[in-house]
């Protein structure tokens, strides 16, 4: 299966996978519009490989046959309030 990934210039390490290039019909507006103008990143044939950075190869393959895209989000945080101690105390 290939796929086009593209990034969100708005969200951080935050990526939309579709079916086709610049083929958005399957991605509900709302989604499109908080993500931003899709930057292109990679072509990937699904079917050659056995996992992928960041994110879950069978949801990916599963989500882009069920609903013809799949939305990566970054990955959660653990802890919050000590990433944010972190930050503040790098300030």
């Amino acid at each position: 299966m290939l796929t086009v990934i593209y990034k969100s210039p708005r969200k951080d390490q935050t990526y939309l996978y579709v079916l086709k290039r610049d083929d958005f019909s399957a991605v509900p507006k709302a989604l499109l519009e908080t993500f931003g103008k899709p930057i292109l990143v990679s072509l990937l044939d699904l079917a050659k490989r056995d996992k992928l950075a960041g994110a879950d190869i069978q949801k990916v393959t599963q989500a882009l046959s069920e609903q013809g895209y799949y939305l990566q989000m970054p990955p959660q945080s653990e802890d919050w309030l000590a990433e944010h101690k972190d930050w503040v105390a790098q300030q």
